[in-house]
C-alpha cells in the first residue's frame, strides 16, 4: 500500500475527525494513519513504527525521552476503526503540531491531512489567535489538501467568537 490518509488526533476529541478521515482512507484505497502531536516536545530521532526521541522544550532536562502513541487514544482508535477493513497505524509525533503534521505527510507522501476544528468558545479562539490555527498553518504550507472537520458548526447567523459584534 503506497497511499495514506494523515488525521491529527487528541485524547477527548469528538469521533467524527477519525472516522471521516476513515471515510476518505477508504475512498483513496489508502492507510489512515493517526498522528498525535506532543507540543511541549521537539523531534530529536524518529524510530519509526510510531514512536521517536524527543526533548522538552523547556531544555531544562537533557535526557532524551521515548515518545509512544497513547495507549488510551489507541485504544478508542481500535474501537472506531477496527472491523472497517481499513489498514491503520499510529504516529507519536513532536513539536509545532502544524509542522509535525506537514513533515510527516511529506515523508509518506500522503494524499491529504484531515484535521478537526477547535470548539467555537472564546478561550479557544484566543488560543487559537495566540497559537495560530493548525488548519489555516496547514493550508497554507502544504501542496497537498488539507480537510478541516467542522466539530461544532456556528449558525450563519450568529457571530463568530473573535468577531467584533
Amino acid at each position: 500500500m503506497s497511499q495514506y490518509v494523515i488525521v491529527g488526533v487528541v485524547p477527548g476529541q469528538p469521533d467524527t475527525v477519525v472516522e471521516q478521515a476513515a471515510a476518505f482512507a477508504a475512498r483513496f484505497n489508502a492507510e489512515l494513519v493517526c498522528a498525535s502531536v506532543d507540543a511541549g516536545q521537539h523531534q530529536v530521532y524518529d524510530l519509526g513504527y510510531g514512536t521517536m526521541t524527543s526533548l522538552p522544550l523547556t531544555g531544562d532536562s537533557p535526557e532524551r525521552a521515548e515518545e509512544t502513541f497513547d495507549p488510551e487514544l489507541t485504544a478508542r482508535l481500535a474501537v472506531l476503526l477496527d472491523g472497517r477493513g481499513l489498514p491503520w497505524s499510529t504516529r507519536a509525533l513532536a513539536g509545532k503540531p502544524a509542522r509535525a503534521l506537514g513533515d510527516l505527510a511529506n515523508t509518506l507522501n500522503a494524499a491529504m491531512i484531515v484535521v478537526g476544528t477547535r470548539e467555537a468558545t472564546l478561550r479557544a479562539s484566543l488560543q487559537e489567535f495566540i497559537n495560530g490555527s493548525v488548519a489555516a498553518q496547514l493550508a497554507h504550507r502544504q501542496h497537498r489538501p488539507v480537510v478541516v472537520i467542522p466539530l461544532a458548526p456556528i449558525p450563519s447567523d450568529q457571530a463568530l467568537p473573535w468577531d467584533p459584534a
